[in-house]
């Protein structure tokens, strides 16, 4: 099985540099901006798309990405929708990866073998569950990868040497190392502790590490990306789209146009990472 995730991370090796992967929330603030939005970020300097999926009990997200998820779900998005709009945005670009990050609990009111088959057919690439351990693999995991899709998995601060073989068993993809305990969008964690557990992470497996969870400039990108094989970019994306709405949820501003101008800046910091290093 080769996915576009496996093809674009090859590309970007061989390239030397690592990948800019952008999260954004399907439906955030609207289903039309939140679909230009989407189509803005490769032209921007995204390589990788992560796709959030609304749900009303995110335990991992920190407050913008709450925000974003309850601001989708009031304007009527649904895991339909979000299908839509990977399937939308694959008529005019069927190279960046798309990943749809979220929580099991939509998917497995969807149907999984329902879900699986939407998702393949809209141009899904990859998946991050949140809240399904490697323990009930048989539940998403098996069959996604059965059905032609990456299962992504989250490695943490805590994920020790005996633990990572289990969670890096049936991972695909690229591993998702959460860069610090807790939630989404705190602060950045020590760049020393992150590159040692990038080394030791890559003690275990050949697949990529992409360091998420904290990643707000183009600076602190380039010093993740130095070590890393991606840098993964959310809440500061999501907060973007946040400013320039008002109390009411009414555009102050355009979020396509302040969203590509974050990107753009991040996508320079993951460009010039390695010849940082070099220097």
């Amino acid at each position: 099985m080769t996915t576009r995730i496996d093809r674009r991370m090859a590309e970007l090796k061989a390239e030397g540099r690592p990948a800019l992967v952008t999260y954004f929330m399907s439906g955030d603030p609207d289903y039309e901006t939140s679909l230009s939005i989407m189509k803005a970020l490769p032209g921007a300097g995204a390589d990788i798309i992560e796709m959030g999926m609304p749900f009303s009990d995110p335990m991992a997200d920190g407050p913008a990405i709450q925000a974003a998820g309850l601001r989708s779900l009031k304007g009527g998005q649904t895991l339909v929708k979000t299908l839509k709009m990977a399937s939308e945005f694959r008529a005019g670009d069927d190279k960046t990866p798309i990943v749809l990050m979220g929580y099991y609990n939509p998917i497995y009111k969807y149907g999984v073998d329902r879900f699986l088959g939407d998702a393949i057919a809209s141009g899904i690439d990859g998946l991050i569950v949140v809240d399904l351990p490697p323990e009930m693999d048989e539940e998403l995991c098996i069959p996604a990868l059965k059905a032609g899709i990456n299962f992504i998995r989250l490695a943490t601060p805590t994920t020790d040497d005996k633990r990572l073989p289990k969670v890096l068993q049936n991972t695909s993809g690229f591993v998702y190392y959460v860069s610090m305990t807790g939630i989404t969008g705190a602060a950045l964690a020590d760049m020393s502790k992150v590159a040692a557990a990038v080394k030791r992470i890559k003690g275990h497996t050949e697949l990529p590490i992409c360091v998420g969870f904290g990643v707000k400039t183009a600076e602190q990108a380039r010093v993740i990306g130095a070590n890393a094989d991606g840098v993964v970019v959310g809440t500061a994306i999501v907060a973007a789209v946040a400013n320039v709405l008002g109390a009411n949820g009414e555009k102050t501003g355009d979020p396509v146009e302040v969203v590509t101008a974050l990107v753009s800046g991040l996508a320079q910091g993951v460009r010039t990472a390695r010849l940082a290093a070099a220097e």
